[in-house]
């Protein structure tokens, strides 16, 4: 059948079906729980979280479900030298963000304190609650790291956005790669060059990977439907990985209007931006994305998130959507679902009814 492959007999899974780990407290327990006891990945974006905050996420995930999940972080979680910033740098985005903090009548906020990096103690959670696939964007663990995980009989996956990215995963002896293509929503996780040098589609991406690396790969970016899913598999992926669907649903952790912003004709119109984080992603376009560009200077990762967050909360108060920047992939326009459940059984019929037309 189409939903045994390498990726459901190593994880331990009914279908071929990853639910993207969304990260900023966008995933949710009960998400995890619904994709996974139907029968997918379901997946948590751990990346902002304490470790003890991990750890409690993992009990309530353990307690909706007793199948398997993913918990993911982010190896480079900070892009901030010595974790600052530099005073010519604030002083520019200061001149450029004034008017939108002027607007919502929002105190202008000081230079963001210096960052320390977190992954070192997130991680080691990772190895103490021992969650059956731990993924991971923007890099590659430690040699030592990943030892520890086989060890342990935790599945690793880490994220490529190109063919270069796939063989440095595969070569560190990583067991899954997600290839994440030009269309997927949230941030670009590149980690060997710019990421503007990581715009190939998820269906390039996928074959040029397929043809030159042995390990199960999982296709992500532009995947809503079972048609997608299909494709992915016929073109050589052992899993499909959907984000933007999922995320839309009533069991995600996103703001209501959010959802509704993902099923609105604003969802046509996705862009890619540094201007809400430091680092490129893509989410629906608004007045910030358009009059801002990326040519213009940010604060580093995540400082630039710090010193928009003020911002953001007061947008949200006063529904000032146009200052918001809701994550979502070029997909968004043909969500049909906000129920994770029946999301999952129509890709899963929808998948079915492909490639038994193909049999035909």
């Amino acid at each position: 059948m189409w939903y045994n492959t390498k990726v459901t007999e190593q994880v331990g899974i009914a279908y071929p079906i990853f639910q993207g780990p969304f990260g900023g407290r966008l995933s949710s327990a009960e998400l995890v729980a619904a994709v996974s006891n139907a029968g997918g990945l379901g997946g948590y974006g751990a990346y902002t979280l304490t470790p003890q905050e991990i750890i409690t996420i993992d009990q309530e995930i353990k307690a909706l479900t007793d199948k398997p999940y993913n918990i993911n972080l982010w190896v480079s979680d900070t892009d901030a030298t010595n974790g600052a910033v530099s005073e010519t740098t604030y002083e520019q985005v200061k001149a450029l963000f004034r008017p939108y903090f002027d607007e919502a009548n929002v105190p202008f906020p000081e230079k963001p304190a210096p960052f320390k990096s977190r992954f070192e103690n997130q991680v080691q959670v990772i190895l103490d609650i021992r969650p059956k696939v731990f993924s991971f964007v923007f890099g590659i663990p430690s040699a030592d790291i990943l030892e520890q995980c086989r060890k342990l009989g935790i599945i690793t996956a880490g994220a490529a956005t190109t063919l270069d990215e796939a063989i440095a995963l595969e070569n560190a002896g990583v067991d899954l790669i997600v290839a994440s293509g030009f269309e997927a929503g949230g941030h670009r996780p590149s980690f060997l060059s710019s990421t503007e040098s990581s715009f190939t589609g998820t269906f390039v991406l996928l074959q040029l990977i397929r043809e030159k690396v042995k390990i199960p790969v999982i296709a992500a970016g532009g995947i809503a439907n079972g048609k997608g899913i299909a494709a992915a598999l016929t073109l050589g992926a052992d899993a499909a990985q959907v984000g933007t669907a999922f995320l839309a649903t009533d069991e995600s952790n996103a703001l209501p209007v959010h959802k509704q912003m993902l099923f609105s004709d604003a969802a046509k119109y996705t862009t890619l931006s540094k201007a809400f984080t430091g680092r490129l992603g893509r989410g629906l376009a608004n007045r910030i994305t358009r009059e801002t560009g990326n040519e213009n200077a940010y604060l580093p990762f995540p400082l630039q998130s710090t010193f928009m967050s003020s911002l953001r909360s007061a947008a949200v108060q006063q529904q000032k959507w146009d200052m918001v920047y809701f994550w979502g992939g070029q997909i968004a326009p043909i969500l049909k679902h906000t129920k994770a459940t029946i999301l999952m059984q129509t890709l899963i019929e929808e998948a079915s009814a492909c490639f038994n037309d193909l049999k035909v």
